[in-house]
């Protein structure tokens, strides 16, 4: 545990009164949110079943965590519809770009033993990008960071990365002894770049002594368990491998697999949606910050760096939920994640992965402590669709919330000394409650008279709310009266002791 951080208070030149103050992570006070999840499934089921069959999926697989369990699977159709190989939680899927958060984890690993710099130009370990020719004389170079982020300014290249999984590491590097072709200036913007994340993977190699998929699997895939995953498909069960399927006149046509190659970092995985859980409780295990020891393969402060949205990318005010309510959203990458936003400042964290025969998505939700995951063998499957409809149903039904911040000591220690003011405003100059700012933005008989003119209309007070607490230091608590109720609003200053800076006092209507 962290140590707790004593602070001293100075309420006058004569008084000094000493009080401790320690950090509170963020709680569920829901104890039922597991049960009101667990009422759900025959709905989800049925969602999923349908979705299946009106998109002509032939085999899927998916998963529901909460609290950092997998607490619900189902499964549908074949993952081999020769033989009749029955799609179920153990069944190996290739999950194609899912894998990107696995090559930007290793590289915060890395970058978090001092081994590389996530602003390193690429030329340290690309020689030839000391001679690369950019769209203009004026750009900047490639990053690590950019690569991370799709901010290379290499074009979007889907259609083409996906057919190179297997590519050699010599065809890899031909590309930038050739020259690497732009489509931006470096850091200009967002371009989804498959060749970007396969640099990566040469890089972890380079720096590690490793290749990509062994530094992966011993200090990743190893460290939680994932012993059900594989990198090539040939050494994956025959019982057990998801065979890839589309849909072409009216039937399902069997795709070639692709082997295992220096595109692996972009899009190479194969594993079971136990296995997955494994890794999506990883990430959710990173929230909310808490003074835990540390027992991940990376430190809880790097997920949540991979997390945070690095490369804004997309408003979408046009976007409604499943029940059509307009809820707009807005998208950014992260590193090697997904990252979104909806109207309701409800973030969802994860990916999608596509490759021919495939199609995969998973989500955590790290401020409500739940994920999903669903894996299928038809080629670009839209998983992510049926999960947010999903994730839509299981909020809406289940009406569990996200996890609620306790209020700070020096939060609930203003909000008293407030309620001692109000609504008279007497002697406030003399309180040493307000930070220097607060009366040259603030004028006591305007205080007053606004408080006066609330008060009068709210009737008796007959409750004081506890505090809610948007941080450390800022946060708002209810006076409610038999007529209407008063809100108020302060946020605290960066000093030590944290004084009152900024106030708000609004009247709400029953």
């Amino acid at each position: 545990m962290m140590p707790k951080i004593y602070i001293s208070l100075l309420l006058s030149a004569s008084s000094m009164i000493t009080f401790a103050q320690s950090y509170q992570p963020a709680v569920f006070k829901d104890q039922d949110r597991v049960k009101k999840i667990a009422a759900t499934f025959s709905v989800i089921d049925q969602l999923y079943k349908t979705y299946a069959e009106e998109n002509h999926i032939p085999g899927m697989v998916y998963g529901i965590l909460a609290d950092g369990k997998l607490i619900h699977t189902g499964y549908i159709g074949y993952t081999d519809i020769s033989n009749k190989t029955v799609a179920g939680t153990k069944s190996d899927f290739r999950i194609a770009s899912m894998t990107k958060s696995f090559t930007a984890m290793a590289i915060l690993k890395l970058r978090d033993e001092g081994k590389l710099r996530l602003d390193d130009p690429l030329s340290l370990y690309i020689p030839e990008m000391k001679t690369a020719k950019y769209p203009t004389a004026d750009a900047s170079s490639v990053t690590i960071r950019h690569l991370l982020t799709h901010s290379a300014g290499y074009p979007e290249d889907n259609p083409w990365g996906d057919r190179q999984l297997a590519a050699t590491e010599e065809e890899l590097l031909n590309i930038y002894k050739k020259g690497v072709s732009f489509s931006n200036d470096p850091g200009l913007g967002y371009e989804y770049s498959n060749l970007g994340f396969a640099t990566l993977g040469y890089i972890i190699k380079k720096v590690s002594g490793l290749s990509y998929q062994d530094y992966i699997t011993q200090n990743i895939l190893k460290p939680l368990g994932m012993s059900h995953t594989y990198w090539e498909y040939a050494k994956v069960p025959d019982d057990q491998l998801a065979h890839g399927y589309r849909w072409v006149n009216s039937g399902w046509v069997e795709q070639p697999m692709l082997h295992d190659g220096s595109y692996s970092a972009m899009g190479g995985l194969i594993t079971t949606i136990e296995d997955f859980s494994r890794y999506m409780a990883l990430h959710l295990s990173a929230w909310p910050p808490k003074d835990d020891q540390e027992s991940g393969p990376l430190k809880r402060s790097s997920i949540r760096e991979m997390q945070y949205p690095w490369n804004l990318y997309a408003l979408n005010p046009a976007e409604k939920t499943v029940n059509g309510r307009p809820c707009p959203t807005v998208n950014a990458y992260a590193y090697g994640l997904r990252w979104t936003k909806d109207c309701d400042h409800r973030v969802y964290v994860g990916h999608t992965g596509g490759l021919p025969g495939f199609g995969s998505q998973w989500t955590v939700m790290p401020e409500y402590g739940i994920g999903i995951v669903a894996f299928a063998n038809a080629t670009y499957a839209r998983a992510g669709v049926i999960n947010m409809q999903v994730l839509d149903t299981l909020l809406s039904l289940s009406g569990i919330g996200p996890r609620q911040l306790p209020a700070s000591a020096i939060l609930n220690k203003r909000k008293n000394e407030l309620i001692k003011l109000l609504p008279k405003w007497e002697n406030v100059a003399q309180s040493g409650l307000f930070a220097q700012n607060f009366f040259l933005d603030y004028f006591t008989d305007r205080l007053k008279a606004d408080a006066a003119a609330a008060y009068s209309q709210v009737g008796e007070i007959r409750k004081i709310n506890e505090l809610v607490a948007e941080n450390q230091l800022r946060g708002y608590f209810i006076l409610e009266g038999t007529k209407a109720n008063i809100r108020i609003t302060f946020t605290l200053t960066p000093e030590n002791p944290a004084l009152i800076q900024e106030y708000h006092l609004d009247l709400i209507p029953k």
